[in-house]
């Protein structure tokens, strides 16, 4: 019995050190993300339902004082730890964070999350609960929507060592008639896209 556990222990700790439970080679995101890619994301977000959405909240709060995107930042990280949760609740069960989950669903792995902006980096939509609510104080919002409507910005790939994947976030402004809306946030499975690269898919 002790050579068993022994013999267990040994290729336990072999597995352990092997390609499939270490990280791998850190991805060149910038090479991977082309614009065949970039056109397809796009094409998924130059939708009505996420210009509606976006344009939408804009005409609703309008350009907020800080004190008041504040506020409901605060609101939101309180809620994820809340039994309560009616701000969460009506931002992920809106129409466009429907689309997001669907179209993240469909992916079939390739992205990890999506979440959209309006005009003052508040969420709109998001195909999961993310950390905070807004995101102006961020790069994702602030190199893109505060740049312009060409604005593109391709974060550092991060490895994820929970799920064993490489994740890079692309984030882009949204526009309608050539004015920037919002922007949008599509973090990729670098991993995944790779592993399809490679396969010609």
């Amino acid at each position: 019995m002790t050579n068993l556990k022994s013999t267990l222990a040994a290729g336990l700790f072999v597995l352990a050190g092997s390609p499939a439970f270490a990280e791998s080679p850190k991805p060149d995101i910038n090479a991977l993300i082309t614009p065949s890619v970039m056109a397809e994301m796009r094409q998924w977000m130059e939708t009505d339902i996420v210009r509606i959405s976006v344009k939408a909240q804009n005409d609703r709060l309008k350009k907020l004082p800080q004190a008041e995107i504040d506020a409901l930042d605060e609101q939101w990280v309180a809620e994820r730890e809340s039994d309560d949760k009616p701000l969460i609740a009506a931002t992920l069960s809106n129409p466009l964070s429907v689309y997001l989950a669907r179209l993240q669903g469909r992916s079939l792995g390739m992205y990890a999350e999506i979440f959209v902006m309006d005009q003052n980096g508040l969420n709109v939509g998001q195909s999961s609960i993310t950390s905070d609510f807004w995101q102006g104080d961020e790069g994702k919002f602030q190199k893109t929507y505060g740049v312009g409507p060409d604005a593109v910005f391709i974060d550092e790939a991060e490895w994820d060592d929970g799920a064993k994947i490489w994740r890079g976030q692309v984030n882009f402004t949204l526009t309608e008639n050539g004015e920037s809306i919002g922007a949008v946030t599509m973090e990729v499975n670098l991993t995944e896209l790779e592993r399809r690269t490679g396969a010609g898919a």
